[in-house]
């Protein structure tokens, strides 16, 4: 269990203290954040359903219309992207990203994951068992 302070003020120079109590799940390393941006919704949705079919994800977050900046053959592009976030296992991200190459259009995915060492503990549990084998 993991306490939570929060601070707030309610008048001038006066601060009230606030603790939450609440569940927390912190197991480092566990599950990820893979991050990957694609050109055409189009392109995605049927890889998207092969990448949860072969649980290699437990979901997927599709934020589309997000502008791009960078620097591609020297020159600075500018793009309207879509950007994918997907919840995965640490020992799955190796096989997503190989898949997500195979597939995806560019000549150099943007693929990239972040560490999910806390959250709810609800949450995780339903993100295990969306990618527990059958």
């Amino acid at each position: 269990m993991i306490l939570w302070g929060v601070i707030t003020r309610k008048q001038p120079h006066v601060h009230i203290y606030h603790l939450v109590v609440g569940q927390t799940f912190i197991k480092p390393k566990l599950n990820r954040l893979h991050l990957e941006s694609w050109a055409k919704l189009g392109d995605i949705s049927q890889n998207l359903r092969a990448v949860l079919g072969k649980k290699l994800a437990a979901s997927v977050n599709i934020l589309s219309e997000a502008s791009s900046l960078y620097f591609w053959n020297g020159e600075i592009e500018e793009a309207t992207e879509i950007l994918l976030l997907i919840k995965t296992k640490t020992s799955k991200v190796h096989i997503l990203s190989s898949y997500v190459r195979l597939v995806h259009p560019f000549e150099i995915p943007e693929i990239f994951s972040l560490p999910m060492d806390q959250g709810d503990v609800h949450y995780l549990k339903w993100l295990k068992e969306g990618m527990e084998e059958d």
